[in-house]
Order: C-alpha cells, then structure tokens, then sequence
C-alpha cells in the first residue's frame, strides 16, 4: 500500500473506537445513511464491493438483507477492518469479509470485474490520492453493465462558505477550495481533497454514463450541524424536503455531499 494510504490510515485508526457511537448521536448521518442504502438496493448485483468500509455497519446491513448475495469491504485502516469482521464474526455472516486495501488495489487484489456493484459512502474518496487512477481501478473490477454508486465530500457548498463569511472566518470559509482540504477535524490535518460535480464527472465519465445525481445539505445541515435541529424544530424536516426540491434544480450541486450513480459502458 502506498506511504498516502498509511497516512490516511493511521488518521482514521485514532477515530475506530468511537466511529459508531459518534454515527448513531447523528439524526444527519443516519438519514444519508438510509437514502445511499436505497440507492445500492435499486442496482442488480450479486457481488459488491465497498470502499471504505469503516466498522463494517453496511457490509453488515447488506450482508443480512442478501444472504445470496457476497460482499467484500476495503479499508486503509487495520483497526476499522478489525471491527468489522469483529461486527461480520458476530453477526454469523459468511457472505461478507472486510480487507485492509485501498480502492486503487481492488483489481489486483479481488481480479478484473470481479464485482457487479461498487459502492462508496461518506467521502471515502475524498481520502484517495490520484482520482483519475482510482476511477479507472474502480471500472477495472467492475464487471461491464455494473453500477459504482458513489459519494463525495463536495467543493462548493454555498451555505457553508456563506455562514463563514457572516462569521468573519474567510479563511476558513473557502477551506474546501484549497488543494489540500484536510478533512473535518480543526486539530487534525487528514490528507484529502474536496471534489466539484465537474471533476467526479471527468474521472468516472469516461468509463461509465452517469443515470443519477443527488445534493445533500444544500440548505439542510451538514450533519457536523446536526444540533440545529433541535433549533429548528419543525423547520428541519421542511428544509429536508426543500433539498428535494433544490435537486431539480442547478441547485443540487451546491450542498456539503454529493451522490452520483455511475453504469460501466466500456468492455
């Protein structure tokens, strides 16, 4: 594995012990949990691949709701991949196994289109260093008519770049546009990048058709705002809704993440 991936390996190693309890305090990050999970249940498969697995929470879901059906998850850190073979063990799941490996080892490691299905949730892409070369990995173990439903951290998230102008952070504001991103954390540098609509469409369009994109958080919260809703109150649910509405439009490009649905064209 590249020195890149052991770097971001380590980062995401000090965060595994308490991943799943900062997911589940997260009325955010569990509703985009449930709509990426549709989105990987409308696709046909019978063999997936998810990058970035962390503890193993989808690998797991998936791997119940498809006793039929295998599962492979990679992680570029040891202790994530620990816990969720720990969760997969647990859970009795032979259909299901999580490997220490970076996206950009999948076709070396699993073989060519070894995968009908390729999912990836919560930015693991944003951690990857040469997006071109993993979108062309990616293509390469996926089987020719097979699906990579994907997300992303995403550049131009207006209403944050907005609140931090109002705040008088201008630095901090237009953080996501800098080459180095460096990840969420104020304290912790995290090798990673934002990407636009524009650049995930350049690395994944010239082996695939994209059939569908969605906006998240455009004006709901990031889920690092999860507690405004309690603010919010019943506005918050009217806002999730108004998202909806602003996918129709150009809009949809412009909140904190971002879905996209890529179908393999080439052979």
């Amino acid at each position: 594995m590249l020195e890149y991936y052991r770097e971001v390996g380590a980062y995401f190693d000090e965060d595994a012990a308490e991943f799943d309890a900062r997911y589940w305090a997260n009325p955010v990050l569990q509703r985009m949990r449930q709509v990426f999970r549709e989105e990987v249940k409308r696709r046909p498969f019978r063999t997936a691949l998810e990058v970035g697995c962390g503890t193993g929470l989808d690998l797991a879901h998936f791997a119940r709701i498809y006793p039929e059906r295998s599962f492979v998850g990679v992680d570029v850190s040891e202790r994530m991949v620990a816990l969720a073979n720990q969760r997969i063990g647990a859970a009795e799941l032979d259909n299901a196994r999580a490997e220490v490996a970076s996206s950009d080892d999948a076709p070396g490691r699993f073989g060519p289109r070894a995968f009908d299905l390729c999912y990836v949730f919560f930015g693991a892409l944003n951690t990857i260093e040469d997006l071109d070369r993993t979108a062309d990995r990616l293509y390469e173990a996926t089987a020719p008519g097979g699906s990579l439903v994907l997300t992303f951290v995403n550049r131009w998230y207006v209403a944050d770049i907005a609140f931090g102008l109002l705040r008088g952070r201008g630095r901090r504001a237009f953080r996501r546009l800098a080459d180095c991103w460096g990840g969420y954390s104020p304290d912790r540098e995290l090798p990673s990048r934002c990407v636009s609509p524009a650049r995930v469409r350049r690395a994944f369009g010239r082996g695939g058709e994209l059939v569908r994109r969605r906006g998240f958080s455009i004006a709901y919260p990031a889920w690092y705002r999860a507690h405004w809703l309690r603010r919010l109150g019943r506005v918050g649910p009217l806002l999730w809704t108004l998202d909806a509405g602003l996918n129709r439009t150009p809009a949809w490009s412009l909140g904190e993440y971002a879905l996209y649905v890529f179908r393999k064209t080439a052979t």
